[in-house]
């Protein structure tokens, strides 16, 4: 019975930071790295999967958030957007930094940077910056 109540608590640990990842990735506030920092706490031999299911709802709330961008009408130009143009799509290696992450992922489908090398980027800068909170616990 052990057994069981073990995959069953690291399976729902292991959804409840895919879903907190998503989620803190789009305009909602939330912080994904608590959540990470608790599952590795209680499930230290999930390493790998929640790394890599961490990594995986944050770019996919990135993503979220750059299609809302994409949707927005391109009816004027903005200072601080036409930065983000300037250094394209490298600039959403940031897209994990809180505050300005949120605003470069709409800005970047504002601007209707290539999709393909926006998630790239996205998924290396996320990756890395989970990578570093996961690997300062072992």
């Amino acid at each position: 019975m052990d057994a069981i109540t073990h995959l069953f608590s690291s399976d729902l640990s292991l959804w409840g930071l895919f879903l907190s990842s998503l989620l803190g990735a789009t305009l909602l506030p939330g912080g994904s790295e608590l959540v990470l920092i608790g599952v590795l706490k209680l499930h230290p031999e999930l390493f790998w999967p929640a790394l890599l299911l961490g990594t995986l709802g944050n770019t996919l709330g990135g993503m979220i958030s750059f299609w809302m961008g994409w949707m927005l009408p391109m009816t004027q130009q903005l200072k601080h957007v036409e930065k983000v143009r300037h250094y394209g799509t490298p600039a959403l290696l940031l897209a994990w930094v809180p505050l300005i992450g949120d605003a470069l992922c709409v800005a970047a489908g504002w601007l209707r940077l290539n999709p393909f090398h926006a998630l790239l980027f996205m998924l290396a800068g996320k990756f890395l910056r989970y990578f570093f909170v996961a690997f300062a616990l072992r």
